[in-house]
């Protein structure tokens, strides 16, 4: 119980390297390439997933935006995976650091509001400024717009860290405090054993999910800008 709270969170390292690198190309092993005519239950359930991830998120997009389509199915199993791998016991998730997930959510964002930039000015430009305004608000407006619009990124980084990272801080602490109560009260600890595997199961849940809230949020900035 002496082990520091946030020692999970701390960058693993090998000979006084990070092996952070390592850990996030990990999850790509975990996803084979089919090389067989007739293809085994394991890579058709992969595929029927794809397919029916990639399907939800495109119908709402143009032309234009499908052609993010890889991009964005990359990201929800590299997310997902991430998420996954790290609730095994011994595990490093490194989507709770804040500089990965900002270093993922920015150059999506900015890459969506340049292509809107770039190919629907006007109606980008309008965004800014809805249509009917009053004339003394219009500055005020414009730097409220402006500054959600650098919030996005942001929101993005911040919801994915803290709903994983909260999630490991709790089963941490209900694991540790399953252990006292082994010594002290075993029906209480039982009660609370229960209650970690059912955070456990919602963590499992919870890592999918905000893969897809992810990914989709992101699709949505596409969708506003193509």
């Amino acid at each position: 119980m002496n082990e520091n709270l946030f020692a999970s969170f701390i960058i693993p390292t090998m000979a006084g390297l990070p092996i952070v690198v390592l850990m996030i190309a990990f999850p790509s092993i975990l996803f084979p390439t089919p090389n067989r005519l007739i293809n085994n239950r394991w890579i058709t359930i992969q595929q029927w997933l794809v397919n029916l991830i990639l399907k939800q998120m495109m119908m709402m997009q143009s032309i234009k935006g499908r052609t993010w389509s890889l991009m964005l199915i990359s990201l929800i199993l590299f997310i997902g995976s991430t998420n996954l791998l790290g609730l095994l016991p011994h595990t490093f998730t490194p989507t709770t650091q804040l500089s990965m997930n900002l270093g993922m959510a920015i150059p999506l964002w900015a890459g969506a509001v340049i292509l809107g930039f770039r190919h629907k000015t006007k109606p980008s430009l309008a965004h800014f400024l809805p249509q009917g305004t009053p004339l003394p608000l219009i500055p005020m407006l414009i730097i409220i717009e402006t500054i959600s619009l650098f919030i996005q990124p942001m929101a993005l980084a911040v919801r994915l860290t803290a709903n994983i990272t909260a999630g490991h801080l709790l089963i941490h602490l209900i694991g540790g405090a399953t252990l006292v109560l082994l010594s002290i009260s075993t029906p209480t600890a039982m009660i609370t054993f229960i209650i970690l595997i059912l955070l456990t199961i919602l963590e499992f849940a919870v890592a999918l999910i905000q893969a897809y809230v992810f990914t989709l949020l992101v699709s949505l900035y596409l969708h506003d800008n193509t």
